[in-house]
């Protein structure tokens, strides 16, 4: 039997014992490991690795939330609980390990600041010869800059935190729009967002990348690999778009928000 404390359904359990806690939690509730990867679009390895504390196969930050979060809910425990306590798994692994013992320095050759004075004359006259070519490339490149830029400042932008930018991205819309879409990946795969029915985005976007997009009423999301994109609504994290490996589509609006 578990020791420890209940506090809003969830056992509070000792450190380092994140993942039995949440592997005994789930069978408590007689879920398999197959309908939990289903209900949750979660891929079984991700779900191994939390109930095994295996930190090396697992995507840390915002993903790693998302996954506890939605695993927390369909469960029925106590998000914030359970993150808290996964946080302090992953804590104690990622402490910084004891700093090495000094080593004593030799002292430098004698022949070493002569050399650095040659090498520190040769660069200055290297880059002497670069500046006068490099000053005609780089004379060049802010005309093309400020010719871009003059065309940029033609187009309108989109920017959520702007006075004025939701009559931009729509005829008739409020001053702010009210849902804010960050989308971000852990692998590289290619992702297409509609606001409105208006296209925003439809690229491929490397693994780390974090977008944000504004809209008035919905959003519809799209990704070749469902498993590699997390979303948030508003700050509120989104239960995966698809199944993990597969592509898949979502479309989000001010519903999803409720409880």
């Amino acid at each position: 039997m578990a020791t420890g404390f209940v506090e809003d359904g969830f056992r509070f359990m000792a450190r380092g014992n994140f993942g039995e806690r949440l592997k005994r939690e789930r069978e408590l509730r007689e879920v398999s490991m197959d309908e939990l990867t289903k209900a949750t679009r979660i891929s079984t390895r991700f779900v191994e690795a939390l109930e095994n504390e295996d930190w090396a196969k697992l995507p840390g930050g915002v993903f790693g939330h998302g996954f506890v979060r939605t695993i927390a809910r369909y469960l029925g425990l106590n998000e914030e609980a359970l993150l808290g306590e996964y946080d302090l798994a992953r804590s104690d692994h990622l402490a910084a390990a004891p700093s090495k013992v000094e080593e004593r320095i030799p002292s430098p050759p004698t022949w070493l600041p002569v050399a650095a004075v040659l090498v520190l004359l040769l660069f200055l006259v290297g880059l002497f010869y670069a500046g006068r070519y490099g000053w005609h490339r780089f004379a060049a490149y802010r005309a093309t800059k400020k010719s871009a830029e003059a065309s940029q400042q033609a187009q309108p932008q989109f920017d959520p935190s702007s006075p004025g930018s939701a009559e931009q991205f729509s005829a008739g819309a409020p001053a702010k729009a009210p849902l804010d879409l960050s989308v971000s990946t852990s692998a590289a795969t290619r992702v297409r967002v509609l606001a409105d029915d208006k296209l925003l985005l439809d690229a491929e976007l490397p693994a780390g990348e974090t977008r944000h997009f504004p809209a008035n009423d919905h959003f519809e999301v799209s990704a070749g690999d469902s498993s590699a994109v997390l979303l948030e609504l508003n700050h509120k994290a989104m239960p995966p778009i698809g199944a993990p490996g597969a592509s898949g589509r979502i479309v989000l609006s001010e519903k999803d928000l409720r409880p």
